[in-house]
């Protein structure tokens, strides 16, 4: 992860120069809404205002937008595009912990679930997050908790779960999908949902916070340094069904981090199914490449309806 770290630390003070998140704004048939009453729960300062950074380094020849210094997290629900499945996937994109990869691993997922029928809820959670910190080796890599980002995201399904009959959401259809730190996030709310981390703010939060099923596209985070499951993520059979996306060659995070925890579902007894690509690294999102693992949206759609979630 320390890689990715310094790349993202390039990606921001290289890109384009900074401008506020103001500019970055769903579309008039998007609504979005802020997850929290009030302030966040467990605030932490961040090094300045919000802002949006168009990266330097391509993905599939097109750049990306980092978005960093979120304080104020919201969440922007994409309904979907002709007939309605009744499921809902709670999106994390990826970023390090530091900054959210916003279109490349948020918005453009939201554009392909709608078309599937599935309602997309992005979440612009809280980056950086403590303990996560680019400028010093005080991070514990693999021993880490991502506290506020958890927060915002047992919320968020908790939000989900008590507006399902507003949005036509089935409230038992209700996933997460995550990428890179935003798959360990999927893993964190998928193991931690019995009890809030935070004082319940309203009725949201009396609802369950358990994903009913997860889509981990090269996680991080879930191993640890003697290859070992992150405590962090205490997987059990009331773990959700499970799907992962990796490829053998990412020199970011690593294929033990997907191998470590498809194992550790399997021996809980949860459901779970895994794709692991020669050739793809690391942060390719949805854009297409040459390689096969360009086809893993596929894959999911075909799952979602063998688990039930979606039909033809």
């Amino acid at each position: 992860m320390k890689r990715l770290f310094v790349a993202l630390c390039a990606l921001v003070a290289f890109g384009s120069e900074c401008t506020s998140t103001d500019t970055w704004r769903p579309s008039a048939d998007h609504t979005q809404i802020p997850i929290w009453p009030g302030a966040a729960p467990d605030g932490q300062p961040v090094p300045g205002q919000e802002i949006e950074t168009p990266s330097t380094g391509l993905v599939a020849g097109r750049p990306w937008m980092a978005v960093t210094n979120v304080t104020r997290p919201t969440m922007t629900i994409y309904a979907p595009q002709g007939k309605n499945s009744g499921a809902a996937i709670v999106v994390f994109p990826g970023g390090g912990f530091q900054v959210l990869a916003i279109d490349l691993e948020g918005t453009e997922v939201c554009e392909w679930l709608i078309s599937t029928g599935v309602t997309c809820v992005l979440l612009k959670y809280r980056v950086p997050s403590q303990p996560y910190d680019w400028r010093c080796n005080c991070r514990p890599d693999n021993l880490v908790t991502s506290t506020l980002a958890l927060d915002d995201a047992q919320r968020t399904i908790g939000l989900v779960r008590l507006h399902a009959k507003e949005w036509h959401i089935d409230p038992h259809k209700i996933g997460v999908l995550g990428f890179s730190a935003g798959g360990y996030l999927a893993a964190e709310i998928s193991t931690n949902f019995e009890r809030r981390l935070y004082s319940n703010a309203d009725d949201a939060d009396k609802e369950s916070a358990r994903p009913d099923f997860a889509v981990l596209v090269y996680p991080g985070h879930v191993m640890t340094n003697n290859d070992g499951l992150n405590p962090n993520v205490p997987v059990s059979r009331e773990t959700p069904s499970t799907f992962l996306v990796q490829a053998e060659d990412d020199n970011v995070d690593g294929v033990k981090q997907s191998l470590v925890y498809y194992a550790s579902l399997k021996k809980a007894g949860v459901p779970v199914e895994m794709h692991l690509y020669a050739f793809g690294g690391h942060a390719f999102g949805l854009r297409r490449t040459q390689f096969p693992i360009t086809d893993w949206p596929r894959l999911v759609e075909t799952w979602l309806r063998t688990i039930g979630m979606i039909s033809e």
